[in-house]
């Protein structure tokens, strides 16, 4: 038997529970690859985002695009102001290493740092 406390539930809990729900059902089929109507939104935003960055990257306009690309430059964040710094730049060449010489690879401990280790 359950006390009767345990059946009271508010409007709030149970549209809590329901939205906890959305968010794992949502969660699962994108992680998946499954789409459903949780899902549809999510996946629509990612694909538009796809077509802003190959506009950006290609100078393929459409309406919307340009509108969020005039809308980044124009934004009062410090990554509007430093992207069109970097577009004034001349591009640098990276030194490349000498034929003679070799590259010295750290391997980050993949491994063993010691050689003495082995002996």
């Amino acid at each position: 038997m359950f006390d009767p406390a345990v059946l009271e539930l508010s409007t709030e809990s149970i549209l809590a529970k329901f939205q906890n729900a959305i968010k794992t059902q949502a969660s699962l089929s994108l992680g998946l690859g499954y789409s459903t109507t949780v899902s549809a939104p999510h996946t629509l935003l990612g694909g538009f985002k796809n077509l802003i960055a190959v506009a950006a990257e290609t100078g393929y306009e459409f309406d919307q695009a340009t509108a969020f690309l005039e809308a980044a430059k124009s934004a009062p964040a410090a990554g509007g102001a430093t992207a069109a710094a970097a577009t004034t730049e001349a591009p640098k060449e990276e030194e490349k290493p000498k034929e003679d010489e070799k590259e010295d690879v750290d391997m980050g401990g993949l491994f063993g740092d010691a050689d003495d280790d082995y002996y």
